[in-house]
């Protein structure tokens, strides 16, 4: 018997499949919660190891255009762009919907030779940010590296663990936290006792 193939499974590598290999990284930290997403979008573990694999080959092909090329090809047309300043320089921030997050978006940017800086997931314009005042409402997927950093500044930020993997040290009510993400999105919180 074959069951009929997911929305994700049947089109090229589009934002579907984009998503997959997102929940692929964060399963490292949250299983369960990927695992749900994963079942949001209709494909089975096998489609979604089937696009990682397409996108590692697309992000190691020697005949590759390059990270931002490649995620317009993915994602199509950004939702919104605009200008950045990091530092002296003005780079370009685009911006994608990601449907299994209405909340945020998917943001790369640019530097004004095209090259990409950097690649994560943000709050999306014009959407509320959690309220975070305690170690206790940092919720696995509740908040972005920017709102934690804002947040609990001053922050320390750390050597990720891979390439798509941000983490920050702070102090947050009297207690040493590490709060560890993936593509931008908060994973877990590891907390020491309360320093006395």
């Amino acid at each position: 018997m074959t069951a009929n193939p997911s929305p994700a499974a049947r089109e090229a590598f589009g934002p579907a499949a984009f998503q997959l290999v997102l929940l692929r990284r964060m399963a490292d930290f949250q299983p369960g919660l990927a695992e749900e997403a994963r079942h949001r979008l209709g494909a089975s573990l096998a489609q979604q190891r089937e696009a990682n694999k397409r996108w590692q080959a697309m992000v190691r092909s020697p005949r590759s255009r390059g990270a931002l090329a490649r995620y317009r090809s993915v994602l199509g047309p950004p939702e919104s762009t605009g200008s950045r300043t990091i530092g002296d320089l003005t780079c370009e921030a685009l911006l994608w919907p990601v449907p299994l997050w209405p909340g945020l978006r998917f943001e790369v940017l640019a530097a004004p030779d095209g090259a990409v800086w950097n690649e994560w997931l943000v709050r999306a314009p014009g959407a509320r940010s959690p309220v975070l005042e305690s170690p206790e409402d940092l919720l696995p997927w509740s908040a972005t590296v920017d709102e934690v950093a804002r947040a609990f500044a001053p922050v320390r930020p750390m050597e990720g663990t891979a390439p798509t993997r941000w983490r920050l040290a702070f102090t947050a009510s009297g207690r040493a936290c590490v709060a560890e993400f993936t593509y931008g999105l908060l994973q877990e919180v590891s907390v020491r006792a309360d320093t006395a």
